[in-house]
């Protein structure tokens, strides 16, 4: 196996009450002039009061930006560079899901560079000049953005999910503090839950795996696949919230490097075109593209299924995929994951983007990881069977 280049944050605090430390982790870097970038919802719950007063009382005045959109746009992107201003700030604190820190991640790469356009970032360039230090604080387990090397914004005028890549998208911290998903409801923890798993499993399958990401991505599976219904259900369950939001991060560890694959392809032209959220693509797609893929690393999917306690080491590799498979299809059915059908999708506009979400999937280099590599025809296919799931 090649030699694997390995990124992480250079700082983390991880546990209960860890977003009391905020003002330790920036005055550690050396920055105190945060522009903090977070969504309408969260800037006026009490999480958003302890982030300014856990600042003032390090001595630091943050100007807060609260509108980070679901899935954020080039033009969501300009709006937030414009609100930081002249250039006083000295650093970015993302806080929320996935929108507000690739929101964060962007701003923090233009805001470095004097403004311009994230089009000109998109992959297959990879950016690895340094931005402003961003400093990420995740309020759901599932993203994995407070540790990975990617960012993605949408270019409204194509509908298309523009995948970022770079070391300069990493945060350089990332503060993970559990109680900060206590409040979320059933449907959000759910689609962020399944986000996280099919990082892990994909982090895992991906022909870019190598020994740091496997071991880290099964780490993820284990502390996951057993409390993601149980925090569905009983959203109260410390411990296991807990494992979940120990679980994401180190799911985005895993993927961030070794890549994702062909769901993430998939999933992300959902999004531009419905305006799906991004985990419950990725969930409506996870079984169907498992089954797909499965018979091209059969030893890998079953290590899966075996980290996820579905099998065991005397289990042969054909019946764990199966019941790995099986157990997806399930999971979807308990966590109330309706198929693109269900969801209210008009059949007659995905039918007819269907080939074009197809060549977007492929161009975004996500499904050449993957372990079997599809053809358009073929992912158009599958875009088929998860309408019909």
């Amino acid at each position: 196996m090649a030699g694997a280049a390995i990124a992480l944050p250079r700082v983390l605090r991880i546990g209960a009450g860890t977003l009391g430390d905020v003002g330790d982790v920036l005055r550690d870097l050396g920055v105190s002039r945060p522009f903090v970038v977070t969504d309408r919802f969260l800037a006026g719950q009490p999480a958003a009061n302890r982030l300014t007063a856990a600042l003032a009382g390090a001595g630091m005045t943050a100007t807060v930006f609260a509108d980070a959109i679901p899935d954020p746009t080039e033009a969501s992107v300009a709006l937030a560079l414009a609100a930081m201003g002249d250039g006083r700030h000295d650093c970015v604190i993302g806080f929320g899901g996935g929108s507000p820190i690739d929101t964060a991640k962007a701003v923090a790469v233009l805001a470095a560079r004097g403004g311009g356009r994230m089009r000109a970032l998109k992959a297959p360039h990879v950016e690895d000049r340094a931005g402003l230090p961003v400093i990420a604080i995740p309020t759901t387990a599932g993203t994995g953005s407070e540790a990975t090397r990617f960012t993605i914004v949408t270019d409204e005028a194509t509908d298309e999910k523009m995948l970022c890549i770079g070391q300069a998208y990493l945060p350089v911290a990332a503060i993970v503090d559990y109680e900060l998903t206590l409040s979320k409801p059933a449907r959000l923890t759910a689609d962020t839950g399944i986000d996280a798993l099919t990082h892990a499993i994909e982090g895992y399958v991906s022909r870019r795996a190598n020994p740091f990401s496997d071991g880290i991505a099964l780490l993820a599976m284990k502390a996951i696949a057993p409390n993601l219904r149980t925090v569905f259900r009983e959203p109260g369950d410390r411990p296991a919230r807990e494992a979940m939001m120990l679980g994401a991060l180190q799911a985005g560890m895993a993927f961030s490097n070794a890549s994702v694959a062909l769901v993430h392809g998939m999933s992300r032209p959902i999004g531009a075109h419905f305006h799906v959220a991004h985990g419950l693509s990725n969930a409506m797609l996870l079984p169907v593209v498992t089954a797909f893929s499965a018979s091209a690393a059969p030893a890998r999917y079953a290590d899966c299924a075996r980290a996820m306690g579905l099998a065991s080491e005397a289990t042969d590799d054909a019946e764990a995929v199966a019941r790995l498979v099986s157990e997806l299809r399930q999971l979807n059915r308990d966590l109330e994951v309706p198929s693109p059908r269900a969801y209210g999708l008009d059949e007659g506009r995905w039918r007819a983007l269907i080939p074009v979400m197809a060549e977007q999937a492929l161009a975004s280099g996500s499904p050449a990881n993957n372990p079997r590599i599809p053809s358009a025809a073929e992912i158009a296919t599958l875009y088929e069977q998860a309408w019909e799931a």
